[in-house]
C-alpha cells in the first residue's frame, strides 16, 4: 500500500504558512498538495483537490477553521492554532489533534502519526473485508460480494460498488488506485481507466471487452471496457 498521505496547509498567516510547510516537507510519506492563505479559496476549490486530511489554523478572517473543519466531508483534520479556548471546539468537530503555536516538528509529528492511524482501513488478516466511509456512513465493504466497482458519473472521487445481488453502494472521496491496493489481487483486476472487477465473475472477454457472468436489472449482459493501458496486467491476473 502507499504510505504517502496528502496534506492540506490553511492559514492566514504567511510566514506561518510557510513554517508549517517547512515542517510538514520533513515529516516522512507527507505530501502537502497545496497551502491556502485564505480559507475561502480553499472552499472554492475544495471538490477540485484529492488530498487525505487538513491542517488549519482557527482564528482566520472571513470564516475560521472550526466553519472550515465542517465542510471537510469526513476527511480527518489537525487544527493548529495560537490559542488555547477553542479545544473543546475542536474536539466536539471529531479533530484528530490539537497542536499550540509555535509549532514543533516533534508535536507536528506526533498528531500526523494519529492520522494514519485514523486513515488505515481496518481489514481482517483473512482480508475478507475493508472499512471504508460511505454515502451511508462508515461501512463494511465486504470483498465476496463485490461484483465491479465504477467511477461516479456524477462525481469522480466517489466510486459506485455493485454487489453480485445488483444492489450498489457509493464510496466517498476515493481513488481507484487506492482500492485497487486494498483489494486482494488474486480476486479483483484493475480494467480500465473507471473500473474494477471481481475476476471470478468474468463469463468471457475478448481483447477489448470483458462480459460478467450475472445479468443486469433489465436482464441483458453487463459488458465493460478492457482497457489496452490494463490488459497486459489483467492478463497476468488471470493467468495465475
Amino acid at each position: 500500500m502507499n504510505s504517502t498521505l496528502k496534506c492540506i496547509l490553511v492559514d492566514d498567516e504567511l510566514l506561518g504558512l510557510k513554517y508549517l510547510k517547512m515542517l510538514c516537507e520533513q515529516i516522512e510519506n507527507i505530501e502537502v498538495v497545496k497551502s491556502f492563505v485564505d480559507p475561502e479559496l480553499f472552499i472554492n476549490e475544495i471538490n477540485d483537490l484529492e488530498f487525505d486530511f487538513c491542517i488549519l489554523d482557527i482564528e482566520m478572517p472571513k470564516i475560521n477553521g472550526l466553519q472550515v473543519a465542517n465542510l471537510l466531508n469526513n476527511k480527518p483534520f489537525i487544527f493548529a492554532t495560537a490559542y488555547k479556548e477553542y479545544a473543546i471546539d475542536a474536539f466536539d468537530l471529531d479533530a484528530t489533534d490539537y497542536i499550540q503555536k509555535p509549532i514543533k516538528k516533534e508535536r507536528l509529528t506526533q498528531a500526523i502519526d494519529k492520522i494514519k492511524k485514523r486513515l488505515q482501513p481496518t481489514i481482517t488478516a483473512q482480508n475478507s473485508y475493508v472499512q471504508l466511509n460511505s454515502d451511508k456512513g462508515k461501512i463494511l465493504l465486504q470483498f465476496n460480494q463485490i461484483l465491479y466497482i465504477t467511477t461516479s458519473a456524477s462525481e469522480s472521487r466517489d466510486k459506485l460498488v455493485y454487489y453480485q445481488d445488483l444492489s450498489d453502494l457509493t464510496l466517498k472521496n476515493i481513488t481507484l488506485d487506492h482500492l485497487t491496493e486494498l483489494l486482494p489481487t488474486e480476486d479483483f483486476a484493475r480494467i480500465n481507466k473507471r473500473e474494477i472487477i471481481n475476476i471470478h465473475h468474468i463469463k468471457y472477454f475478448h481483447s477489448e471487452e470483458i462480459t460478467l457472468d450475472i445479468l443486469s436489472k433489465e436482464n441483458k449482459e453487463i459488458n465493460l471496457v478492457l482497457s489496452e493501458v490494463y490488459k497486459a496486467n489483467f492478463i497476468a491476473q488471470i493467468s495465475v
